[in-house]
């Protein structure tokens, strides 16, 4: 593999570390309501588990309430059922042909199990990063066993770790944002 190569994957698999962190937040609870916070949980429907949002539409029409409108009827007692049994806490009520989920205020317990949840994600990420550094770096050894300068070995291993670093500052960048969004009251 050529250096520019090595470089570029990494920097590519970094990114998208980051874009995940920042999709799986969308998951955790802030005081607003969010169609990412249930889109991704997993219902027992046609004999298989599907996500939320391949069943129903998604909606917020204020900012403490999601509605979730099914396209099929009887989807409602299932979707029901996987809210239930989510660990966000939610108490879903069925309207007639669909479900409405009012998100209560979150007291300052809760909201600091969800910074450390927000953390524990960050950190993963940040292993992961560090995972695909490990592995640049392991490829960029075998570029230099098949006769690559030395000099030109160094740079790229100089940049993957400053490549490193700025992803894992992005990250913590994030972290920041949505510690203030789960903490503002």
């Amino acid at each position: 593999m050529e250096i520019d190569e090595i470089l570029f994957e990494a920097e590519g698999k970094m990114q998208k570390t980051e874009e995940v962190l920042v999709h799986d937040y969308s998951g955790v609870r802030t005081g607003k309501a969010s169609p990412g916070l249930v889109e991704n949980l997993m219902v027992d429907m046609y004999e298989s588990k599907m996500r939320l949002c391949e069943l129903a539409g998604i909606s917020t029409p204020e900012s403490r309430m999601i509605v979730i409108q099914p396209w099929d009827q009887g989807a409602l007692h299932p979707i029901e059922k996987a809210i239930m049994k989510s660990e966000l806490g939610l108490n879903p009520s069925i309207d007639q042909k669909l479900i409405r989920i009012v998100l209560p205020e979150l007291s300052e317990e809760r909201r600091i199990e969800f910074t450390k949840i927000v953390k524990k994600m960050t950190e993963d990420a940040r292993i992961s990063i560090r995972h695909i550094r490990r592995d640049a770096l392991e490829h960029l050894k075998v570029t230099k066993k098949s006769g690559v300068p030395e000099d030109d070995i160094e740079k790229a291993e100089k940049e993957v770790q400053k490549l490193t670093d700025k992803y894992v500052a992005n990250l913590d960048v994030h972290l920041g944002k949505k510690e203030t969004d789960i903490m503002k009251v």
